[in-house]
């Protein structure tokens, strides 16, 4: 009878709360004069209809409601950018009240969250994380004096492939690019390597990472029912707590040893930690927290293991898919490139049709491809239409640069649209935004930039490659995964063949 009672509350409370959301969302609509969109089932919205491939769904549903739409999802609703036009009008007219940044309920599980760089507000302490990210660890030129970094590992790395190769072994180019990614990332950091490369702990890193990146962007129900955050009902939280706790442990452990050893010595190892470890020494508002480097930290091994390792594995199996463009990127490489040993990155210039296939890479499979979300500061006007405060922004990049108003066959893999055009990446050209723009654009871009480069450039010059079990080319599964970054479906895995010439 008790828990009869309990269910009968509950139910109560759950339609009172539904028709009251629906009367007040229906008087606010028709105030704010949103942007059109499907209106979706009571209570739920258009959950259902957006699933997995919510990119894919979102670019449907812009055919019929426009490139500036509004999807109800749940108690919340999303306004959809989903041509450049509109992206344009998000991230550079209206950059400044479009710089929140909505927090998922699955990323609360990690310790001290409301302070890690990505979720911030755009006020002083981010500007202060901002600063120091573009001083002291990805400016061009510190990210020069690292070179010998970069190039020591990717060394290392075509070092396993030979061991690999010379056993007759397959490569899973996910897990190579990943490790790889780990060791440069720890050398930057901590001058040193976290884990060896080969380790079972570094298998384990990489699912951990994993883990998280697909949390965080899986469907949550807590996000778009705010009164089930306290709940849980999915499990999320829980799940990814695993993830970050163990990230944090590790990190941990590096600075109480960097910590003591600094104690014990004047002298300075001279990598990130130290610079970190400095400013926690200062005063405010310049200092930082123990907390605040082992954010930063964290951040940076989950941003730059995932994005990078995912756009190799996705340039590798675009070449591996379309022979004609891998022979044209080796000849390239044959009639530049000396033989023998491992290309330099100050090499890259000198090859345009690499970096156009590089190029086509992110242009295909858009690394982010909603881009984080963004939410409104305040109400805004665009083209007619009033997003009002704390509305939550989703720009489809993957859409945009998939879209035939502006790229000819959007859908066939094509490097050569990006030799002889100044097509930016950067941020400036709203048809292509691999890395965002605006204030909150990737800021470890140019490092991304470098080491992606560098990892293709030495996999192809190096190595032949086959695929598994005689597969053909055109029977690769080219299916994309959705998540915070847009994986391959199905890991690639490839055989390396040495080049003796």
């Amino acid at each position: 009878m008790e828990l009869y009672g309990l269910l009968l509350v509950i139910s109560t409370f759950l339609l009172a709360t539904y028709i009251f959301h629906e009367i007040s969302n229906a008087l606010f609509i028709k105030k704010k004069n949103l942007p059109p969109g499907p209106f979706g089932l009571p209570l739920i919205g258009s959950l259902i209809t957006i699933r997995h491939g919510t990119h894919q769904s979102l670019a449907k549903l812009a055919k019929t409601y426009g490139p500036l739409m509004t999807i109800k999802l749940g108690f919340v609703n999303v306004v959809v950018a989903s041509s450049a036009e509109m992206a344009k009008e998000i991230l550079q007219k209206h950059d400044a009240e479009f710089a929140g940044r909505p927090i998922p309920d699955a990323v609360t599980a990690e310790k001290g969250y409301e302070l890690a760089f990505p979720w911030l507000p755009t006020g002083r302490q981010w500007r202060k994380l901002r600063k120091i990210f573009n001083s002291h660890i990805f400016m061009a030129q510190k990210l020069d004096s690292l070179r010998h970094l970069r190039h020591d590992v990717v060394k290392t790395m075509v070092e396993r492939v030979v061991e690999a190769q010379e056993c007759g072994k397959a490569i899973y180019i996910g897990g190579i690019v990943f490790s790889t990614m780990m060791k440069l990332l720890s050398k930057m950091l901590f001058s040193a390597d976290m884990l060896d490369p080969a380790s079972d702990a570094m298998k384990e890193l990489q699912v951990l990472n994993a883990n998280i990146m697909v949390l965080v962007a899986k469907p949550n129900l807590a996000d778009y029912f705010p009164f089930l955050r306290p709940f849980d009902p999915q499990g999320i939280r829980r799940k990814i707590r695993v993830s970050y706790d163990r990230l944090h442990e590790l990190i941990d452990n590096m600075i109480d040893q960097r910590m003591k050893r600094r104690r014990a010595t004047s002298e300075r190892s001279g990598d990130l930690l130290d610079v970190l470890l400095d400013y926690t020494e200062h005063e405010e508002p310049d200092g930082l927290t123990r907390l605040d480097v082992k954010l930063l930290i964290v951040e940076i091994f989950i941003a730059g293991t995932d994005t990078s390792t995912s756009t190799v594995e996705w340039v590798m199996a675009e070449l591996l898919h379309n022979p004609t463009i891998l022979s044209k990127t080796k000849q390239e490489l044959s009639e530049i490139i000396t033989p023998g040993g491992i290309v330099q990155e100050q090499d890259i210039a000198r090859l345009p049709y690499l970096t156009a296939v590089i190029k086509e890479t992110m242009r295909m499979h858009q690394t982010s491809p909603l881009l984080l979300p963004h939410q409104a500061e305040q109400d805004v006007e665009i083209q007619g239409y009033t997003i009002p405060k704390h509305t939550r922004i989703w720009v489809n990049a993957w859409s945009i640069s998939r879209d035939a108003t502006y790229w000819e066959k959007p859908t066939c893999f094509m490097p050569e649209r990006f030799l002889n055009v100044d097509i930016d990446f950067r941020g400036n050209d709203f048809r292509f935004t691999p890395f965002s723009a605006g204030r909150r654009i990737c800021p470890g871009m140019n490092l991304a930039v470098r080491i992606v480069a560098l990892i293709v450039v030495n996999l192809v010059k190096t190595f032949d490659w086959k695929l598994p079990n005689g597969m053909a080319p055109e029977d690769m599964d080219m299916t994309e995964n959705f998540g915070v970054t847009l994986r391959k479906a199905e890991p690639l895995v490839a055989i390396p063949v040495r080049i003796t010439t």
